[in-house]
């Protein structure tokens, strides 16, 4: 499984601002846990840095480490957010997962992720 540890990073050049840096990765793999079949994806991280940011040989040899596991749609979009947002503690992070089709469907899997300050902090 791909181990968050390969994910490198450098220092925000403007942590004074909030913008939006989004990667797309056109040729995400894995493996039908079910089938064994290999599923393609089209991956998006689009996020907000806080202090730091994803180095992208990194963030791609993270997601080449996907492409022998089995591992449903919802469960790999997850871990990937859950992974960069562990390593990075953006301001904010949403991973939008764009999965070919096969068998007639598509999927488009979207999680986000939210810093632990705003986690359960009610609307005012």
């Amino acid at each position: 499984m791909a181990d968050p540890k390969i994910l490198e990073t450098f220092p925000n050049p403007a942590p004074q601002r909030d913008y939006v840096i989004e990667h797309t990765h056109h040729e995400f793999t894995s493996l039908c846990p079910i089938t064994g079949h290999p599923d393609f994806a089209h991956i998006t991280v689009r996020y907000v840095a806080d202090k730091i940011c994803v180095e992208l040989k990194s963030l791609k040899l993270y997601f080449h480490a996907f492409r022998n596991e089995g591992i449903f749609f919802e469960a790999v979009t997850n871990k990937i957010c859950d992974d960069l947002g562990t390593v990075l503690k953006p301001r904010q992070l949403t991973i939008i997962a764009d999965w070919k089709a096969r068998g007639g469907f598509t999927s488009v899997i979207t999680a986000e992720w939210k810093p632990a300050a705003r986690k359960g902090r009610s609307a005012r």
